[in-house]
């Protein structure tokens, strides 16, 4: 079912301009003839919907500014966290408090609700975080090769149809995608929770399958010895309050 997106929503996210990074990049379907219609190019770069992108403004700006540069737009050289999905951005904004030698991405699709995100930091002058509007299909574009420390996926659609896995966020084609982007420092890796079970299982095996390590893995967060570090997402809070178990997982490459 499409998203219904709030009038003047854009915009209104696109004047925090200290705080938010347009990443919307255009697509058309691979049968349209872009070249004969849009004063563009394409790239050669295809996301896992078989779409291609169109090289336009925004992508330019995204590739010239941003891939590569990101110690520079925070000015410093600290480690980069990006969480994958970052919804209202609770989790990650209390990360940033809590550790201002780190630089942190929010990752987000949905305009209304990275605005919420967004409005959390603006009245607080948080420097070590920035929100990007985009989407994860295009994490090759936002950044290079061995750019990041640290990815965060918490609470993703599990999609749980089996023939929509490849859409998972830990199935194999965006682990191969994190795994380059991703840099060799043995801390460097993924932080996972879910409240989905299967989604869980589905994403041991489809790390192992592809060779990802584990530590700290937890079948019940709350009971487990990381809950006395554990900073939650608003969704996590929810579950917890109905006494879900939430899985949780750290996964390195070899």
């Amino acid at each position: 079912m499409r998203r219904r997106k709030r009038k003047g929503s854009d915009e209104k996210l696109l004047s925090y301009e200290n705080y938010v990074v347009n990443g919307k990049l255009n697509q058309v379907p691979p049968t349209f003839n872009a070249l004969d219609s849009i004063n563009t190019h394409i790239s050669n770069h295809t996301n896992f919907d078989n779409r291609e992108v169109v090289s336009d403004k925004t992508y330019d700006d995204i590739v010239n500014n941003y891939r590569g540069q990101w110690s520079r737009v925070f000015g410093n050289n600290n480690p980069i966290h990006v969480e994958v999905g970052s919804g209202r951005g609770k989790f990650i904004t209390t990360l940033a408090l809590k550790n201002p030698d780190i630089n942190y991405i929010a990752l987000e699709i949905k305009e209304e609700v990275l605005i919420r995100g967004v409005e959390k930091v603006f009245d607080k002058n948080i420097s070590n975080i920035k929100f990007l509007w985009g989407e994860v299909e295009f994490f090759e574009h936002y950044f290079s090769d061995n750019e990041l420390d640290r990815i965060y996926i918490n609470f993703c659609d599990p999609w749980p149809k089996k023939r929509n896995s490849k859409r998972r966020l830990t199935s194999e084609k965006f682990l191969e995608l994190y795994r380059k982007k991703l840099n060799s420092k043995p801390s460097s890796g993924i932080h996972f929770k879910t409240d989905n079970q299967r989604l869980f299982e589905f994403s041991l095996n489809e790390m192992s399958e592809n060779r990802w390590t584990f530590k700290n893995i937890s079948l019940n967060l709350v009971k487990s010895d990381f809950s006395k570090e554990n900073v939650t997402t608003e969704y996590e809070e929810k579950f917890m309050e109905l006494g879900m178990p939430i899985y949780r997982l750290e996964a390195y490459t070899l």
